[in-house]
């Protein structure tokens, strides 16, 4: 922080006579410059962003308090301090003069030991407001860095959670990025519909993209002659694969209880990982729930994972071609999916295969 000596003073008077006796004043202890006028004190406080103002107020074509008016309208010269120098001593002219906003007020004849200790006050005020504005930003930016570095450690963790789940199944290698692309992009589109709005803010959609990942975590609770098997699943079978859902489930809400405070994209992640196979008229699993009663994200991501089933590739079947696979989603509108997000998906349905196009596995040969 610069030392006081530092400091730089621009005095505003139309009278050579006062500029010469606080120049002389001033000039043995601090950096002084000096404007005739008001416009002219504008431009060198735009020009210098000087550390305190000295501002006459009886000055012709532009006032002192016009000046003071504008100085404040700017953002770079706004918080500079100003203190009112006039011969005008009455206290009403004071009183206006402090209710502007100016940081003190001293009337001429000037008696130098009282306006260098003034100036000394308002510069030391000054300095200490400075100190204290660039210990805030310092503060923020440290706090924004822990929180960027959080986020991160956050992302790269479920990630790695996902990945763990995926190592089990090695064919659906970039599902993740895929279902997440898809789950964000469905979610924004949402966004302004009526019966979405409240619930899919900027906020939610942030924590629901993050939380995709995890939508099947649970697969680590399969056995792998069921996960990987190359044909269809008997009944037996199936009632096992199926359990994942519950699985899933279960281990977020084990990891919830370590930690002391609801942790947002857990309930959500909890959420999808439970619900996404439920459908729409009730006849999914685990739960058999139905209609309004699944929850938002759950119904998002069912529609982004059966898309996404389609059309990629898979250890029991081939991908399928894109207007097939579109036909099937728009059957399952007001049975498998929530109607209104059909809608939303098929009105931007390229959007999606290029999603999936961008994200394709690559073939193994």
């Amino acid at each position: 922080m610069p030392t006081l000596t530092q400091k730089t003073i621009l005095i505003v008077d139309d009278s050579p006579e006062n500029l010469t006796v606080l120049g002389e004043l001033l000039n043995p202890l601090y950096r002084v410059l000096v404007a005739t006028s008001g416009q002219k004190a504008l431009r060198i406080a735009d020009a210098t962003v000087p550390d305190l103002v000295l501002l006459d107020v009886m000055m012709p074509d532009m006032d002192g308090y016009q000046v003071f008016e504008q100085l404040h309208a700017n953002p770079l010269t706004n918080h500079i301090p100003v203190i009112f120098v006039t011969a005008m001593d009455s206290t009403e002219a004071e009183l206006r003069g402090l209710d502007v906003g100016a940081v003190d007020y001293i009337t001429k004849p000037i008696v130098p030991p009282i306006v260098l200790a003034r100036i000394r006050t308002q510069l030391e005020l000054k300095q200490a407001r400075d100190r204290l504005a660039d210990q805030n930003a310092w503060l923020e930016a440290e706090i924004a860095k822990r929180m960027m570095e959080n986020t991160l450690i956050q992302e790269v963790s479920i990630r790695a959670l996902a990945h763990l789940a995926e190592t089990r199944d090695p064919e659906t290698g970039n599902h993740i990025l895929r279902t997440q692309g898809y789950v964000q992009q469905l979610a924004l589109i949402l966004q302004n519909h009526p019966r979405f709005s409240t619930t899919l803010t900027d906020h939610y959609i942030q924590l629901l993209t993050r939380s995709a990942p995890l939508h099947d975590i649970g697969k680590v609770g399969i056995p792998d002659y069921i996960l990987q098997k190359p044909g269809p699943l008997n009944p037996e079978e199936w009632e096992i694969m199926k359990t994942h859902a519950y699985i899933g489930a279960v281990a977020i809400e084990e990891a919830e209880k370590d930690v002391e405070r609801p942790v947002e994209f857990l309930i959500l992640a909890k959420e999808i990982a439970h619900w996404h196979h439920e459908k729409w008229d009730g006849t999914g699993y685990p739960d058999s729930l139905s209609g309004e009663a699944i929850p938002v994200s759950a119904r998002i991501m069912a529609l982004a994972d059966v898309f996404d089933a389609l059309i990629s590739r898979r250890v029991y079947k081939e991908a399928m071609p894109s207007e097939a696979v579109r036909d099937i989603i728009a059957a399952g509108r007001n049975q498998h999916f929530d109607p209104d997000m059909v809608d939303a998906f098929l009105a931007h349905y390229p959007v999606f295969c290029d999603i999936a196009d961008r994200h394709r596995d690559p073939i193994v040969e």
